[in-house]
């Protein structure tokens, strides 16, 4: 039953972060002015792809490795872009709420990556 429950909650939170991402790289496309570059590159877009891949991975039930470096990929870029944010260094796109979004991604990844762990040591134990 827990199985099952931590399964759906990292499909929810995968499902949550491609819409949230989505958006960004949508406004990215339109504007030029959605999210930060990093040598011309918009975060958003890898971010984006940091959500997609893993969430195919998870439906499909294949290699967690994947899964793993790419949530870790994503999580390591949330979480320096949430120190930058709160030293002043960078600016991450805000929400509705005025919360900067890369806060956001980084609590999204971090249970993302934790979830997986539970979920995958439960397996091991059935």
């Amino acid at each position: 039953m827990l199985k099952r429950i931590t399964y759906y909650a990292i499909l929810g939170i995968l499902i949550i972060g491609v819409y949230g991402a989505g958006g960004l790289v949508v406004e990215e496309f339109k504007t030029g002015e959605g999210c930060p570059k990093i040598m011309g590159i918009p975060m958003c877009l890898v971010i984006l792809f940091c959500f997609l891949i893993p969430s195919i991975v998870h439906l499909l039930k294949r290699k967690n490795i994947v899964y793993f470096l790419l949530t870790g990929l994503a999580g390591s870029i949330a979480l320096i872009a949430s120190i930058m944010q709160f030293f002043g260094y960078a600016k991450c796109p805000k929400a509705a709420s005025g919360t900067p979004m890369c806060y956001y991604s980084l609590l999204l990844f971090s249970s993302l990556i934790v979830l997986k762990i539970v979920h995958s040591k439960m397996k091991v134990q059935q």
